[in-house]
């Protein structure tokens, strides 16, 4: 199965170390990071995230882990 552009760059940014997770609130998507992340993952995040338009920003975002209780 193709992995989308979205799910890559969320896997890629895990695998990075990178710890932001996301908090689905009636439909909305926010970031939560409580930890310092690897200065890699940050750099991935800001070069390769940040920079997409929102709703594009937004469906890599769902591919992160979760703080939403099931």
């Amino acid at each position: 199965m193709e992995l989308t552009n979205a799910r890559r760059l969320a896997s890629e940014y895990l695998r990075l170390g990178g710890h932001r997770r996301v908090v689905i609130d009636d439909n909305q998507t926010s970031i939560r990071s409580w930890e310092e992340e690897p200065a890699e993952a940050e750099a991935f995040w800001k070069q390769n995230v940040e920079t997409l338009a929102p709703e594009r920003q937004r469906e890599v975002e769902l591919f992160l882990p979760t703080i939403n209780r099931a």
